[in-house]
């Protein structure tokens, strides 16, 4: 039977375990974004790098781009924020927990940011960059163009959103 979420067919986050498979309700193939706020995040050689914080969505192409991992700080304050590839990651359903495909010592040198300074995640540079550190191939198919002009053709939405997060001006 061919799955929807099978590597050829989606570069998302892969997924090990069977987790909720027999309870009633989504299965972790298909689930709220929500209930994976929180989640730990592991280093490949098993270190807790940190929580998720936010899911990205790249709402044009309908699809997630991004896992914001917090880690540090306390009650959120002082918290370093990092934009992780969702095909970088594992989802281990039996743990309820993500796991990264590089280990800690490339994690605490990873690109970061703050709460206040959101990269612009629809900038081609900036998302080439991530998605190299972490040796992932980019979920728009390929190192070349991020941005298809035809998918928007009022201008480049990262004019019209604050930051990166994805929030609107008013």
């Amino acid at each position: 039977m061919t799955m929807l979420n099978e590597p050829e067919s989606n570069p998302g986050a892969r997924l090990v375990g069977e987790g909720s498979a027999t309870d009633a309700g989504p299965r972790p193939d298909v689930m709220a974004a929500a209930k994976l706020d929180g989640n730990k995040v592991l280093t490949a050689d098993g270190e807790t790098a940190g929580k998720v914080k936010d899911i990205m969505l790249d709402v044009g192409a309908g699809r997630v781009a991004y896992v914001v991992m917090s880690s540090g700080g306390f009650l959120g304050i002082g918290d370093r924020l990092f934009a992780i590839p969702w095909n970088a990651l594992t989802l281990d359903a039996d743990r309820a927990c993500f796991v990264l495909s590089v280990d800690a010592s490339r994690v605490k040198d990873a690109p970061d940011f703050d709460q206040e300074h959101w990269p612009v995640m629809a900038d081609a540079g900036w998302a080439t960059s991530v998605h190299e550190y972490y040796g992932s191939e980019p979920y728009w198919g390929g190192r070349g163009a991020l941005h298809d002009p035809l998918a928007d053709p009022v201008g480049e939405m990262g004019d019209a959103l604050e930051g990166g997060r994805g929030e609107l001006r008013r």
